[in-house]
């Protein structure tokens, strides 16, 4: 038995450090110990305590083992049952991050309604607090309010939940005009390959904002000043234009921003903005004119929308299950490509009228999905910026390929790794050849197998991995999801009450 235990958590050792691309020799040196200690290890032949699990979780981040932790660790997925019923889409992750962020802008009181509740904003309101903003759940933890100090103590900030999140880089466009100087620790999040920073410097050193990088922290100087021209974003990114747009807000003057993002989370943040009484002007395209304000001390009361990421990932969960599952409050402007590509791939849908989110602005529809005969699309999924495919629900047709007739080409040309980590669909029954960083070939129909495996460290690829296991006869685990509380909030619970077997349960 104890032999038997050695194995499974070399096994869980191996899968992590493969996960995080390093080899034997890597992990060996960040542990101080040899090459032939790690093999050991991970063929289970070396007696490993408590402590050593502990320092290798720390050196993969990836939590191998949880003493004292309340949230969810493994899921347990029975598959092969059919979702019915209605469920509706929860508030923006993406959204919810940036009006954090943005919530650093006002001297005043801040409520943001039906936040979501996911690890990302946990590791983003523990830094909040950390420098001495106040925040509170209320209304039964539905909303979140935020009050700030009259300063900020940058020097205590939580370095470790800092590093826990990409959406800390949203913090230079709101800080660079309360601080003349200030550090922040490196951007950390999904391993998603190489993603530089370079664009968001470019553009925030139109307002004088000056970076150096050394030793895991970004230094930062600021000697303000307005730009004098329109400022061109080098890329065409969500958290660039939303750095821009902060930063722009409380300059007292007019900022025009091209080459925008006109994303569902840029225009949520737009719409923030304008209740903070920050004039936007351009909002849905690319093109943004932003008439700020020196100084902004106002109570607000905003409401982000609905995530339409989170709306394709239960329209995936119906289509790969074969289920009818009504999914409610849908942000359809920003699924309409997905919608479109699906239709001519054979989807069985309807769709009520279109009605207003809680912000006013944003369009919604309920929609129902049926069990349908799905053929492979013609022409190759790729995402474009909004309004094209979504670069977030790229992942998701990998699993709706793998259950339709014929072969589908995925290009997911913006990141480096998340292409190889649908490959993981493999290990279910899957057949999909990957034919390079950022092709994949998609052969269906699938008969999906159950299996247990470690959850990819990419959000979107993890949960393609939890809806494979759910079509998947048997009983399939999914260890170590925390990735997936990143970005979604009680996924697995609100799956089961529409008709999932998903269990959630901790080794220790």
């Amino acid at each position: 038995m104890a032999d038997d235990y050695l194995v499974r958590i070399g096994k869980l050792i191996r899968d992590a450090r493969q996960h995080r691309g390093w080899t034997q020799t890597q992990l060996a040196e960040a542990l101080g110990t040899s090459q032939s200690a790690v093999n050991r290890i991970e063929r289970g032949n070396q007696n490993i305590s408590l402590e050593m699990i502990a320092r290798i979780g720390e050196a993969l981040d990836s939590e191998i083992v949880s003493l004292g932790y309340s949230g969810p660790m493994h899921l347990r997925v029975v598959g092969g049952r059919r979702l019915s019923g209605s469920i509706d889409v929860k508030t923006s992750k993406n959204a919810c991050v940036a009006l954090l962020c943005g919530s650093l802008l006002n001297k005043g009181r801040t409520v943001l309604r039906r936040v979501a509740r996911i690890e990302e904003v946990y590791r983003l309101l523990e830094v909040l607090n950390s420098i001495g903003v106040r925040t509170r759940w209320i209304n039964d933890g539905t909303d979140l309010e935020i009050v700030p100090p009259a300063s900020l103590d940058l020097d205590a900030m939580d370095a470790d939940a800092a590093r826990r999140t990409r959406s800390i880089i949203m913090f230079l466009g709101p800080l660079l005009h309360r601080m003349d100087h200030f550090r922040l620790p490196y951007a950390g999040g999904c391993d998603l390959g190489t993603r530089t920073i370079e664009p968001h410097m470019i553009a925030l050193r139109r307002f004088g904002l000056d970076i150096t990088a050394t030793e895991g922290i970004y230094h930062a100087v600021v000697e303000r000043t307005a730009p004098e021209r329109p400022i061109v974003l080098t890329e065409r990114g969500d958290t660039v234009t939303e750095n821009a747009l902060l930063a722009a807000a409380r300059n007292d003057g007019v900022t025009v921003i091209r080459n925008a993002s006109s994303n569902y989370m840029v225009q949520d943040l737009c719409f923030f903005l304008e209740a903070l009484g920050v004039r936007v002007d351009g909002i849905g395209t690319t093109t943004l004119t932003v008439h700020g304000m020196a100084d902004i001390d106002v109570d607000v009361d905003y409401s982000p929308s609905e995530d339409p990421v989170e709306a394709m990932s239960l329209l995936a969960a119906a289509v790969v299950t074969e289920s009818e599952l009504t999914i409610r409050r849908v942000p359809v402007e920003f699924l309409e490509i997905e919608l479109a590509v699906l239709e001519e791939m054979g989807l069985d849908h309807d769709r009520t009228a279109e009605y207003a989110a809680d912000n006013g602005r944003t369009r919604l529809i309920d929609l129902t999905v049926r069990p349908s005969k799905l053929e492979a699309p013609i022409d190759k999924i790729h995402p474009m910026p909004f309004p094209g495919l979504n670069i977030d629900n790229v992942p998701f047709f990998a699993a709706i390929a793998a259950v339709a007739q014929g072969k589908t080409l995925i290009h997911d040309w913006v990141y480096d790794n998340r292409a190889i980590y649908l490959t993981d669909l493999n290990r279910l029954g899957g057949r999909l050849q990957l034919l390079d960083p950022h092709r994949v070939l998609v052969e269906g129909p699938t008969r999906w197998r159950a299996a247990e495996m470690m959850c990819p460290p990419a959000l979107r690829p993890a949960v393609v991995v939890l809806l494979a296991m759910m079509a998947a006869e048997g009983t399939s685990v999914l260890r170590n999801v925390y990735v997936i509380n990143r970005g979604y909030e009680d996924l697995a619970e609100r799956l089961n009450s529409v008709g999932a077997q998903i269990e959630i349960f901790r080794d220790i």
